[in-house]
């Protein structure tokens, strides 16, 4: 695949260029805070034999309708994009009526109007555009195209997830009598359900119910939690002191809401089986960043999103063996983007063998 395709003496970038150059803006706009525009024309309606011929033509309209400092590429087979680069969020409607308008008077001269007609032209902005009535989690994966990955990538990904099934399948096998002693002593210390079921955001953004072993009494009050989060997040958040081993904790300790037995199963993590099935469901992997409640992903900065975004979510994964709760927020979420980047069979089965270890001497 050529590098570069030549449009009138104008660069246009290839495909790993432009999706590189996305990828790129979009940490630049995580610095500045200053949002870009990705407009797409996409000629895959077209018949086969007029899709290049008509694609060459796009191309070229869309590098003599734009400004010099945006980028112009293609975004995959049959599909051109342009990066719009620092707009105002004032100026995003202006824009895209503009550059539709443009970009149409220019392909009506070269087009007939059939193909004009079957060709789409579509708008995505950086940060995720969303609903004023609320916080959206999920992101639009065309912005992220550089996450998909290589094929060999997506074979190990195949097999990672073959491991989890089988890896969670055969714990719930053996623990099964463990499970059993535990759901009759949280039903015997207190009323309530056995499982505690909380919305969790997931892999790209999608919502999924969270499963755990109940450890807190039924009914009780979110509001100190989110607020605890929410300094957290802001980097403000005081530690506490460790109800193990004497260590100060990014955590709530001593909090009245948890149970006698839900004292124990926090102290040696086995309130996190029930994930197990979350796992089974594809929901979440055996290794991997731990699922945010959504309160918590309202307080994110863009940077953050990403540990969501570029691995599914785990049971444990690389911040909970490298510090757990002693560590500030900031630095979780480097961890779980350093598993994320550096992601290898071998990585989770070092992770998997760390975690008792962990355990053990966290004890919060």
């Amino acid at each position: 695949m050529k590098s570069l395709i030549d449009c009138q003496g104008d660069a246009v970038l290839s495909e790993p260029a432009f999706h590189k150059m996305i990828a790129i803006e979009r940490k630049r706009t995580e610095r500045s805070g200053k949002p870009f525009l990705l407009m797409l024309v996409d000629v895959c309606s077209l018949s086969a034999g007029n899709r290049g011929k008509t694609l060459s033509s796009v191309i070229c309209a869309l590098v003599n309708s734009t400004r010099e400092s945006d980028v112009t590429g293609t975004y995959k087979e049959d599909v051109a994009g342009v990066i719009f680069t620092e707009i105002a969020f004032a100026e995003k409607h202006s824009l895209m009526r503009a550059m539709f308008a443009r970009v149409s008077s220019t392909l009506k001269d070269k087009l007939t109007p059939d193909e004009f007609d079957q060709i789409n032209i579509s708008f995505y902005l950086f940060p995720d555009d969303h609903d004023e009535q609320g916080p959206v989690y999920r992101s639009n994966l065309t912005l992220y195209p550089d996450l998909s990955g290589p094929a060999d990538a997506r074979v190990l990904s195949t097999f990672k997830r073959m491991t989890d099934i089988v890896g969670a399948a055969a714990v719930v096998v053996v623990l099964a009598p463990v499970f059993l002693a535990i759901a009759v002593a949280i039903k015997a210390t207190s009323k309530g359900p056995v499982l505690f079921r909380q919305k969790r955001i997931g892999q790209h953004g999608k919502p999924f119910v969270f499963l755990k072993f109940r450890t807190m009494h039924a009914d009780n009050d979110a509001t100190v939690h989110e607020e605890y989060v929410k300094q957290l997040i802001a980097g403000t958040a005081q530690q506490h002191p460790s109800n193990g081993n004497g260590q100060s904790v990014y955590k709530l300790t001593n909090d009245a809401r948890i149970t006698r037995t839900g004292a124990f199963l926090r102290k040696t993590s086995l309130d996190e089986l029930p994930q197990l099935f979350n796992v089974l469901k594809g929901e979440m992997s055996l290794v991997g960043p731990r699922p945010p409640i959504p309160y918590e992903v309202e307080n994110y900065a863009l940077w953050h999103r990403h540990r969501f975004l570029m691995a599914k979510p785990g049971i444990t994964g690389l911040w909970q063996v490298s510090g757990r709760n002693r560590l500030k927020f900031d630095d979780m979420v480097r961890l779980d983007l350093c598993y994320a980047k550096r992601w290898s069979l071998w990585l989770d089965l070092k992770i998997l063998l760390r975690t008792p270890r962990a355990i053990l001497e966290g004890a919060d």
